[in-house]
């Protein structure tokens, strides 16, 4: 069957495209002074390129050319004591390890052993062996006191994320620089297009009837600025810092897949996820102090590279908390090891930690949920028993 293409309907996706950012942020309010933020890093992170563990000897054997320069050389890792490297994208998360406002979670895994992004995403979210309709961050809103105020959540962007969906009251606000994007977003969707023989020539005419000059859609250059997260991050912390304002915020940050030339690739979400964590403690200021942030991921990579430099799904991976009270400035883990023997069905980094424990150790300690309340948060997960010590009192 033959498709035809209009300049109309080839506005009409790009008008649809703009909706689909790689970031995206949700509030709730909550009866609690404590803040709690939750960045999903949608994609799968590969942890051992975040946080490398070149103090294992198996590392090198497996992934000598993803893992970055020696600590100490130029561009080469940050030290985190001694065994793990960060990234070199993550210079301001390193000062927030330094000052001991930073605490890095490795070999951690969700609950399930999915290696299908939307199955794995649904789990993490869901915070249950099986598929729900809502998110375990809204059950922990809704298992505090109701807020005072007309509504109990507010959504910032264009989605909520099924982590913050359910019972609660969810409201919504858009920035209005969303329904203007930059000139260079109509540009990189033309390339990506130009090829296809049908939809290229549309969108290119389309474009030129709004008034796109060449140089504008000859453009492929990627824009410097690619992702929104370090604003939303910056909106989230001035949300959070009011007195009246929301408590609890879930972020989220795409670009972790990467199947192929990972050491290029990486270093632009690691950059991004650096920014906002630096955006989100300015904008909080003192309220910095009564705020913990866990970044999480649906799962790992594999620890060999692959055939195109790259990495493809796996299992274990890294998870940060970070925060004003954050016991921070060390990695967390019962490091599983690298060897052939050690690694989950001899390819992916073997777990030794829920993220459901992390979660639920900050739902306890900081937000002051109780232990039977985090029963009706995570259904049937009395095997993951909360973290302990992640907090200073």
């Amino acid at each position: 069957m033959t498709q035809f293409l209009t300049r109309r309907s080839a506005l009409l996706g790009l008008g649809a495209a703009f909706t689909l950012g790689r970031a995206s942020l949700a509030l709730a309010a909550a009866p609690t002074q404590g803040r709690l933020v939750v960045i999903l890093m949608r994609g799968a992170l590969d942890g051992m390129a975040a946080v490398a563990p070149y103090g294992d000897p198996a590392l090198a054997w497996l992934r000598a050319e993803l893992v970055p320069g020696a600590v100490g050389t130029e561009g080469g890792m940050l030290d985190l004591g001694g065994f793990y490297g960060l990234h070199p994208a993550m210079s301001q998360a390193h000062a927030l390890f330094q000052a001991g406002e930073l605490l890095p979670v490795h070999a951690v895994a969700g609950h399930y052993r999915s290696r299908s992004h939307f199955e794995a995403q649904d789990f993490m979210e869901s915070g249950a062996d099986h598929r729900m309709t809502s998110g375990w961050l809204n059950r922990a809103v809704l298992a505090m006191a109701k807020p005072s105020g007309p509504e109990a959540a507010l959504a910032v962007g264009m989605t909520t994320p099924l982590l913050m969906r359910g019972p609660a009251e969810i409201g919504s606000w858009a920035p209005p620089s969303f329904s203007r994007p930059d000139p260079d977003l109509y540009a990189r969707i033309a390339a990506m297009n130009q090829a296809d023989l049908v939809t290229g020539p549309a969108i290119t005419e389309g474009m030129r009837d709004r008034g796109f000059s060449r140089t504008t859609l000859a453009d492929v250059e990627k824009p410097k600025n690619a992702y929104a997260f370090p604003a939303l991050a910056a909106m989230a912390g001035k949300l959070l810092a009011a007195p009246d304002g929301p408590r609890v915020a879930a972020l989220e940050l795409g670009g972790w897949d990467t199947h192929a030339a990972q050491m290029q690739r990486l270093a632009g979400p690691l950059g991004q996820l650096d920014a906002g964590l630096a955006a989100l403690k300015a904008n909080l200021g003192d309220a910095w102090q009564q705020t913990a942030v866990l970044v999480m991921t649906e799962f790992g990579r594999t620890a060999r590279m692959n055939g195109t430099k790259g990495t493809d799904h796996g299992t274990g991976t890294v998870a940060f908390v970070a925060g004003g009270r954050v016991t921070g400035g060390r990695v967390l883990a019962n490091w599983p090891g690298l060897g052939p023997d050690q690694l989950l069905e001899q390819r992916d980094l073997q777990p030794t930690m829920d993220l459901r424990s992390l979660a639920k150790g900050l739902l306890l300690s900081h937000l002051g949920l109780s232990p039977a309340a985090l029963g009706s948060v995570f259904p049937d997960s009395e095997g993951a028993a909360p973290t302990t010590g992640l907090l200073r009192t």
